[in-house]
């Protein structure tokens, strides 16, 4: 088996994007060779735990009205022609997303982190959901097969906030300023939404790779 790391934050469009064109090619190689494991990355790690207004925000990150039409206007696009649904006027606030990430810390104990991964997208991107949200977050755990109220009863404490707070320095530490990065093996990184048909050529090549080690 070959790991497969990403690094990603649940509000990053690109990371969606990415993520959506990466189960379409291992749905069409369902015997692949990966393990996935997500990794924390806040692309706000000053954000107040309550958030703030979007399109404050937005105007804020992206130098005014115009910068953040023209910022995620390109992506809209690029979500359209991916054949990806994405309703940005539904989003009204930006979160914070250390407790998501949080949630995504545990998930991954339990082997429960795709599940967990795929509805935080949903909710935050389809739905237009806070995804900071305490009971979404334990709604969200108990669907995923996790102990909803255990959960809870970790939210309203601060487990783990602080090593979620470490590993996205250490990953900025590391180079990567942007998300989603994904990293093949341990060795190759990859940044960005790629295509569908690039990750095809990558669960094949590993495939074979596999293949012949073991003949």
């Amino acid at each position: 088996m070959t790991k497969l790391d990403i690094i990603s934050d649940p509000i990053c469009p690109w990371c969606y994007i990415g993520k959506t064109k990466l189960d379409r090619a291992l749905e069409k190689h369902p015997d692949h060779d990966l393990v996935i494991e997500w990794h924390p990355f806040q692309l706000n790690p000053t954000m107040p735990a309550e958030g703030m207004d979007r399109r404050e925000y937005l105007e804020a990150k992206f130098g005014g009205k115009e910068g953040a039409i023209k910022t995620y206007g390109a992506i809209a696009q690029a979500a359209e022609d991916a054949g990806i649904d994405i309703d940005f006027e539904g989003i009204k606030r930006t979160p914070s997303t250390l407790n998501a990430h949080r949630l995504l810390h545990w998930a991954a104990v339990e082997g429960h982190q795709n599940a967990v991964v795929d509805r935080l997208f949903t909710a935050y991107f389809k739905e237009g959901q806070d995804i900071s949200d305490v009971d979404l977050l334990v709604s969200i755990a108990s669907d995923a097969g996790m102990d909803g109220e255990m959960v809870r009863r970790l939210l309203n404490g601060d487990q783990d906030a602080k090593e979620i707070q470490e590993r996205d320095a250490s990953a900025r530490e590391r180079g990567i300023s942007g998300v989603p990065c994904f990293i093949i093996g341990k060795h190759y990184v990859v940044q960005g939404a790629q295509p569908t048909e690039l990750w095809e050529k990558v669960i094949s090549e590993i495939s074979e790779a596999h293949e012949k080690a073991g003949s």
